[in-house]
């Protein structure tokens, strides 16, 4: 198969594994088509108040000074004479949007809906705003449209700041917060000569909803634990104080307002959120007002935290809930009909009401979450042939009849207790088999993609056997059987798309069930390859062959151990770092093996040490900067002392001085920025201009320098570890130097590997260059040798990726690392600095150090690339079978994310090597005598 047409179909390929992901595990939980439930008493309050404080830990608003002092004083004497409170817990990811949908709309909302937009929603759903009256909100325009669109009338308005006042580097970001609180009071200053306004402000079920991002903004900036933060947390408590008291005083006193102060997510000691630390997933829920209980005095209580005693909160009851449980709680104060979609369970025990509204309250609460059932299930039963369906049999029709009749009865005969214990099983019974529903497919479409998984993967084997090896010389085709083969698979597939068209199934699963058809008739249709491979097997010295098996499958376990423990690549640096011990030939070049043995422990510090963002140190920035300068230089002098000229002339060497200089500018663009900062004078322009034209120049310079092996990589060095630099905050900035130093090494090692395969001459590596490697491909196949190549290339590109973080540390936001580019609040545009840092620039330096490997071992990189592609499709195959469809959220996201990565990794793999090319192989001629003559 020709290459282009093969890497085109691999691309392919893999992008359906990818999509196929979200198809089973990340589909939307949401159904429409619900009737509203709604109780059918009068509520406790005609109106509510919402405080998001956003990034408010649930250990900041309630710990107090050893002197008992509260950072917020209100909200204490709420908690000690007024109201309830708890603890919210969230779901990761611990972002703002899907915080916010799970509070007031009640459910969690998929990782595949956050990812297709941020303010506005992706998919319709309802919400608390959507079944109210009026709602009227104040804060961030990254949350308030998404709750206004989609709502149904004109009866949710937004006030909004600007975006641009979302800055990190503000000198005091608690204005964000101020101008809330300042334009809610002009707000009902005004409704008091507007009597248009007034009278919409008097009607019942009304929601008041104040999103709070200078916490949020402080905690990114200045970390929680620091002066700005905890005085950010004074400013909201008394501008909430402010508010309640003037919204008593508006409506009198009527006593029929409720009020809720939560987090959306907590943030963690280093100032990001996003991930599963409990910093970041226990969140305040403090409640008071119309309909809620006041404080209720205990002895004692058990929680898995010790927080209690740290907060002196020990005597009075704490109640936790689950994020999405707020949702309903809201809607039962009000008495708007719960939202249609949401999941939540009805606190009841913050609820100041009589038994039969708490039971009324949790009957409809399990009304609404089985109508969610009911039409999930209807909606399955449809899709599917009636002699396959089968149903959730805990929850029959007739138990639902049943439930519901008792629960019923027992509330008319006034048995409340036991009308709430039957709604919470009909609940959680109904939860579970939404749940059982909503992955009904999973099972059948994860065999369908496992299958083409494995086809795909013994098809590219096959090639390389067939195309790069001399096992398959003597093989003889058979038409017939080649045509038996056709008609065979023809009738699968024809058979296959029939039974999906009878059941109307969404046209994806045409792809996922018919790509393994397509891929095994393609490899079975080469059975003479695969007889002539199994006599090989067979002829082949069995100790040998299974020793080579078992140092295989250790290697990939280490691999897929390092995305569970980064110091599993530390384990695996240390052993490759004991192999010039064990071979033969390094007893020769000991300089060699004793520099590859230094490199490979240099580089195992990194995996175990904390992740990037914890404790930001620009002096080991700086230290990084210079030591790569003086590198730099030191290698730049022995070139000229040595080849007199011969590589490097006077015009590559301005370049060379140009990217040097560029470097150290970027040093000093660092300590200036982070000491601007700290002085809260913000962003330099001018340093924000060099920043950002360090970075779009970084891959460009490159192809201005010489094409000569070491040369070029370290042109493409000093241009990467400029824009490192400018996004690093810590030791992450040595990395890339460390990185680079085991790449240089290893160039070297496998240069010398050489003379193993036969050659008159080792050539120099001076005089290799990159631009004329396109002859040296027919000098020999692959050989056992390549595969372990092959492998240490993986192996270091899961190191570049896992060196200095985790899959956590690139969920979690830290925009302190971005601060030299942009300070203003961007999600997107932040997240790419990030990816760029944390993925971008190591992998793009192992991929050209890879190409120099197949430069020094005169391979064609076709066939070096093929053998990668086994070995991280192997890996893939182990993440998908590793997927987990139980336990807790975050085991299951972690799972999926994994797999997520690696596919994505092999998917980026196909499209790093035609980069790498570039950087490599390329050069701009932008004067004469630039262009040198290989040797």
């Amino acid at each position: 198969m020709n290459m282009q047409i093969f890497i085109v179909a691999g691309l392919l390929v893999h992008c359906v594994f990818l999509i196929s992901i979200f198809d089973i595990y990340f589909t939307s939980p949401l159904v429409h088509g619900m009737t509203p439930q709604h109780t059918p008493l009068p509520p406790p309050a005609q109106r509510l108040v919402l405080f998001v404080a956003d990034g408010l830990r649930a250990d900041s608003l309630y710990e107090v000074d050893d002197d008992g002092t509260s950072n917020a004083h209100y909200l204490r004497h709420i908690i000690l004479s007024k109201g309830s409170w708890g603890v919210s817990h969230t779901r990761v990811p611990t972002e703002s949007r899907p915080g916010h949908v799970a509070l007031i709309a009640g459910f969690y909302e998929d990782v595949s809906a956050v990812a297709r937009g941020w303010k506005e929603n992706p998919v319709e759903f309802d919400s608390i705003f959507n079944e109210s009256k009026y709602t009227w909100s104040w804060g961030s325009p990254d949350i308030l449209p998404m709750f206004a669109k989609g709502a149904t009338g004109d009866h949710v308005y937004t006030h909004c700041y600007k975006a641009e006042s979302e800055d990190f580097a503000a000198e005091d970001a608690t204005v964000l917060d101020t101008w809330v609180f300042d334009h809610v009071k002009e707000f009902f200053n005004s409704a008091r000569n507007n009597e248009t306004l007034h009278s919409k402000l008097h009607e019942p079920k009304i929601v008041f909803f104040l999103h709070l991002l200078g916490i949020d903004t402080n905690g990114h900036a200045h970390r929680p634990h620091s002066r700005e933060y905890k005085n950010n947390i004074r400013k909201v408590d008394e501008g909430i104080k402010e508010i309640v008291s003037m919204i008593e005083d508006f409506y009198g006193n009527d006593g029929n307002t409720a009020f809720i102060l939560t987090s959306d997510h907590g943030m963690t000691d280093w100032g990001t959120h996003g991930a599963s630390h409990p910093s970041e997933t226990l969140t305040p829920l403090v409640t008071w007002g119309a309909g809620i209980k006041y404080p209720q005095r205990v002895t004692s209580q058990q929680f898995e935290d010790d927080f209690l005693k740290d907060w002196k909160l020990e005597t009075l009851k704490r109640q936790d809930v689950s994020q999405a449980d707020i949702a309903p709680l809201m809607a039962s104060l009000i008495g708007v009909p719960f939202p249609l979609n949401s999941v939540g369970v009805l606190p009841l025990e913050y609820l100041n009401n009589t038994a039969r509204f708490k039971a009324e309250s949790i009957f409809t609460n399990a009304a609404q979450i089985l109508e969610q059932y009911k039409v999930k299930m209807a909606q399955k039963k449809k899709s599917t042939l009636p002699f396959l369906f089968s149903p959730f049999k805990p929850l029959s029709d007739s138990e639902q009849i049943d439930i519901l009749r008792k629960a019923r009865a027992f509330i008319q005969h006034g048995k409340y207790e036991e009308a709430v214990s039957l709604c919470i099983k009909l609940i959680n019974l109904a939860l579970e088999g939404l749940s059982y529903y909503h992955t009904y497919d999973r099972f059948f479409l994860g065999v369908s993609v496992a299958m083409g998984f494995v086809g795909w993967t013994f098809y590219v084997i096959l090639i390389i056997i067939k195309a790069h090896t001399g096992l398959t010389r003597n093989i003889t085709i058979y038409k017939a059987a080649g045509s038996f083969f056709q008609y065979t698979f023809l009738a699968v597939g024809v058979l296959i798309a029939i039974f999906l068209l009878i059941q109307s199934l969404p046209w994806t699963y045409y792809i996922y069930c018919l790509l393994p058809v397509l891929l095994w008739y393609a490899v079975l249709k080469e059975y003479p390859v695969i007889q002539e491979v199994i006599t090989f097997l067979l002829k082949f010295q069995r100790t040998q062959f299974v020793g080579f098996l078992l140092v295989f499958t250790l290697g990939i376990e280490i691999l897929v151990c390092s995305f569970f423990y980064r110091s599993a690549l530390s384990f695996g640096l240390i052993t490759f770092s004991a192999w010039p011990l064990v071979t033969k030939p390094w007893t020769q070049v000991k300089v060699t093996a004793l520099s590859w043995i230094l490199s490979c422990l240099l580089l195992a510090v990194f995996p175990l040490m904390p992740i990037v963002g914890r404790q930001p140190n620009i002096s080991l920035v700086t230290a990084a900067g210079l030591l790569t300068l003086l590198m730099a230089l030191s290698y730049l002098v022995a070139c000229l002392w040595k080849s007199k000229q011969k590589y490097l002339h006077h015009m590559d060497l301005k370049i060379y001085l140009f990217q040097l200089l560029n470097l150290a500018v970027a040093t000093y663009v660092v300590n200036s920025t982070h000491r601007s900062l700290r002085s809260k004078q913000g962003l330099p322009v001018i340093n924000q201009i060099i920043s950002w034209t360090t970075l779009v120049s970084s891959l460009i310079m490159p192809l201005l320098s010489p094409t000569f092996l070491f040369l070029r990589l370290l042109s493409i060095l000093l241009s990467l570890m400029s824009t490192y630099l400018l996004l690093s905050t810590g030791y992450e900035a040595l990395f890339p130097l460390a990185l680079a130093l085991l790449m240089f090494v290893w160039i070297n090692v496998e240069q010398e590997a050489v003379q193993h395969y036969g050659f008159l001459h080792k050539p120099k590596l001076a005089a290799l260059s990159f631009s004329h490697t396109t002859d040296i491909t027919q000098f020999r196949q692959l050989h056992v040798d390549d595969i372990r190549r092959s492998f240490f290339f993986v192996f270091f590109m899961v190191t570049a990726f896992f060196g200095t973080g985790n899959i956590a540390s690139v969920n979690s936001f830290d925009p302190t690392s971005v601060y030299c580019f942009l300070t203003v609040f961007s999600p997107f545009l932040m997240g790419g600095l990030l990816l760029w840092k944390q993925i971008a620039i190591p992998f793009v330096l192992v991929s050209c150090a890879f190409e120099a490997v197949q430069v020094t071992t005169q391979l064609s990189s076709k066939r070096l690339f093929l053998i990668v592609l086994v070995i991280s499709d192997i890996m893939a195959l182990h993440f998908f079978f590793l997927v987990k469809d139980y336990g807790s959220w975050l085991d299951i996201g972690t799972s999926i994310s994994h797999y997520v990565l690696v596919m994505s990794f092999t998917i980026f793999l196909m499209l790093l090597s035609g980069l790498a090319q570039l950087l490599t192989t390329k050069r701009l001629g932008l004067w004469e005598g630039t262009k040198h003559h290989s040797l």
